[in-house]
């Protein structure tokens, strides 16, 4: 699938964590835009922000992330079909769901989809690994076919992400049992500099038609977002990160970017800001230097 430069921007504004509204985001997207963050790509930008259908609210949260899921899928779908690069901001990870069922619906299933995963946790677990409970640990497996196949069909997930597609970075802190099922799979984990990580990049690219890099901001170190729910410490700064982000974008297969887990209330809510801020630009100003994959548009059936 060939590389093209950005034309347009397609951003989708995530006002919910989990399925539920979460009005301490609103300091987050807000600065966003007062930064004029957005801008940073140097290209046009419409801004779509998907809302829960309340009255299709369960008792089940998984078929409610499913929904929203799909709500989420139809607006990436609806910016690759326009021409324009994706990016997701607000939310958090359990959003991955609709954004890899977007990129199916307007690439087709056949598409090969790589998930670049920069995140302090895997987000690899199971209702048979986790110890404590957490959906929001669990969005990766559900992408692979291991977990809540409703919340991943909801989600217009058709085909499950081959586990060979995925490459975690950083992913400091693992659950033991997490940790297992991640070594029992195809999924590569590398640190987030130096020779492994730049290997596993390139050969992801290489084999991919197109790539989703998500960045939960816990990769960063505990001090630059402080307010966090699951912060962890000996992190890597914002230098490190921004080189890693250079790498991933210079592939040119960088089709969706998604910057979650920024949260606007709490002592150090500024500080978290202001690294979301950056984390937003400085992956518009890489992608905007090596551009992003053309939209292929599969044969109807």
């Amino acid at each position: 699938m060939p590389s093209e430069p950005l034309q347009s921007l397609h951003v989708i504004t995530i006002g919910y964590l989990g399925s539920k509204r979460a009005v301490d985001l609103d300091p987050v997207l807000s600065s966003y835009a007062e930064h004029e963050a957005y801008s940073k790509a140097s290209v046009p930008f419409a801004v779509a922000e998907p809302v829960f259908p309340e009255q299709e609210r369960t008792a089940e949260e998984t078929d409610n992330l499913g929904i929203l899921g799909g709500k989420i899928a139809e607006a990436v779908a609806q910016g690759r079909h326009a021409g324009s690069a994706v990016l997701m901001t607000g939310g958090n990870c359990t959003h991955i769901t609709g954004v890899l069922g977007g990129l199916q619906d307007a690439h087709g299933p056949e598409a090969k989809v790589g998930l670049v995963w920069f995140d302090a946790h895997g987000d690899f677990n199971t209702p048979h690994t986790t110890l404590s409970g957490m959906l929001g640990g669990m969005p990766v497996a559900v992408c692979a076919g291991l977990a809540y196949p409703r919340w991943r069909a909801q989600s217009h997930i058709a085909a499950p992400l081959p586990t060979d597609r995925i490459v975690m970075v950083d992913v400091r802190n693992l659950d033991e049992p997490e940790e297992r099922l991640i070594r029992a799979t195809d999924v590569t984990v590398v640190p987030v500099e130096g020779n492994a990580f730049e290997h596993a990049i390139s050969d992801l690219a290489e084999c991919c038609d197109l790539i989703y890099f998500h960045i939960d901001s816990d990769i960063l170190d505990e001090t630059l977002v402080p307010n966090h729910h699951t912060k962890e410490p000996d992190g890597p700064g914002m230098e490190q990160v921004g080189a890693a982000i250079e790498t991933v974008m210079a592939t040119g297969k960088v089709a969706a970017f998604a910057v979650v887990s920024v949260f606007g209330n709490g002592a150090g809510s500024e500080v978290a800001i202001a690294s979301g801020v950056e984390l937003v630009q400085r992956g518009l100003e890489a992608w905007a230097r090596h551009g992003t994959p053309a939209l292929v548009t599969p044969p109807s059936r």
